[in-house]
């Protein structure tokens, strides 16, 4: 069986590690040079990933059976849908259900709609005028978010990065000048209070296929400072929840994802693919933050170590529409991912810059390497302005998950930096304090 995977970066590393545990021939799509993508793969097109026509063609001359899409820029393009005119079934939502990730404003009126939980009180604008007498009415702090694509950085918090409401303005006014996301409107949401957490599941349009809670870091430095990024690191717990989250509160995160797609069946536009729900526990129970198409970067290095199902299968099920007749079983361990950026990243990263990456030593840590949007030049591993690559601890128990995954960050050298904080204990002990001071326990 021969699989497309599209995309090159440490979530489609992970992707590809899945699958090649399964009978299947790997061709891999992706505009930077990938080593550990390369790696595995029996061919390779070095393109950008939206160039969908050129990919086609190619997977065509390829004979692929399936594709898995990883990142949002190919499905917002409609890759999915050009794939499968020719063809080739994908693992990915449609052009169209996809916008449950590509505009903010299309989640939050679905769910609106349908009347679903997890609601928060949200409202559209295209212009600051309107923004300034809402701010004045509502009188609560406020998150601002681009509709469009930001990479992760777009979203602005009202007593973080806003500190004022003339820094709210000032930011509406940005991102109208500058199209930030692609389009001059935006999105104005109540600013909740809580632990945010991913939910991943496997989806086939009607039935959902859940995989373990994981907690990311979007801000750039120690102590959860700094600009946001695209997710410096993220933990697991053995059991598949989190310190600070109950079962109960996991199943409600489930059904509020199993509400959308229903919603989105409804609408006429069923969602195959991988679902992410990004979401924020709050002392009235768990809020959507937003919605994601795909695997989340880097929770996807979380949760695909841990599978002990054959991803192969559980690919077939969300193409064929019969996921409920599979199984996803998860190794019952704890995983701590860290990723190691170019200096200056999260502002202006220095690009260009070589990095030594022992292969050797970080197996024999006991961790697992992915690499990220790095190029390899001359058997040199070299920079791009993203993050450039990941290292996953998998042990009991997070604590020793995360000392894994120290010992296998001191076998990589450059010009980069990273997060030490994450998984550690006083930042974890941190997050069950503020939970348990919100529930009032």
């Amino acid at each position: 069986m021969k699989v497309l995977s599209v995309g090159g970066g440490a979530r489609e590393h992970a992707i590809v590690k899945a699958l090649d545990k399964s009978d299947v021939e790997i061709f891999s799509v992706m505009k930077n040079r990938n080593p550990g993508i390369a790696k595995l793969s029996k061919d390779i097109l070095y393109t950008k990933e939206t160039e969908v026509d050129k990919i086609t063609e190619w997977a065509q001359s390829k004979a692929i059976d399936w594709a898995i899409i990883g990142p949002e820029g190919p499905l917002g393009v409609g890759i999915v849908d050009v794939l499968e005119k020719v063809g080739i079934q994908s693992v990915g939502p449609s052009q169209k259900a996809s916008q449950i990730e590509i505009s903010k404003q299309y989640m939050r009126d679905l769910m609106a709609k349908h009347d679903l939980p997890g609601m928060v009180d949200y409202k559209i604008f295209d212009n600051t005028e309107e923004v300034e007498k809402f701010l004045k009415d509502y009188g609560k702090q406020v998150v601002v978010k681009p509709i469009g694509l930001t990479g992760g950085k777009g979203v602005k918090i009202m007593g973080e990065h806003l500190l004022s409401t003339e820094d709210v303005i000032d930011y509406c006014q940005d991102i109208i000048d500058n199209k930030i996301g692609g389009s001059s409107s935006f999105v104005i949401e109540e600013k909740m209070v809580g632990e945010e957490l991913t939910l991943q599941a496997f989806c086939d349009g009607k039935h959902l296929m859940p995989m373990p809670a994981v907690q990311d870091h979007k801000r750039a430095y120690e102590g959860d400072i700094g600009p946001n990024t695209g997710g410096m690191g993220s933990y697991s717990q053995e059991d598949g929840l989190l310190p600070f989250l109950t079962k109960d509160e996991y199943d409600e995160c489930v059904d509020i994802m199993q509400n959308i797609i229903n919603a989105m069946a409804k609408e006429g536009t069923p969602y195959k693919g991988i679902l992410y729900g990004q979401f924020i526990l709050t002392s009235q129970g768990p809020k959507v933050i937003e919605c994601n198409a795909r695997f989340g970067d880097p929770e996807a290095m979380n949760v695909l170590p841990l599978l002990t199902s054959d991803f192969k299968e559980i690919c077939s099920g969300i193409i064929d529409g019969n996921l409920s007749s599979k199984k996803a079983s998860f190794t019952n361990k704890a995983t701590v991912c860290k990723y190691i950026v170019p200096m200056g990243y999260g502002v202006q990263s220095l690009v260009g810059e070589k990095v030594e990456v022992n292969e050797v030593k970080i197996k024999k840590s006991g961790a697992e390497l992915f690499y990220a949007s790095v190029d390899k030049r001359d058997d040199q591993i070299y920079t791009t302005s993203s993050r450039s690559l990941a290292v996953v601890g998998v042990e009991d128990s997070i604590f020793e998950a995360e000392k894994i995954t120290e010992r296998a960050l001191s076998h990589v050298k450059g010009n980069v930096f990273m997060r030490h904080d994450i998984g550690k204990k006083d930042l974890i002990e941190k997050r069950i304090k503020h939970m348990k001071e919100l529930r009032g326990e």
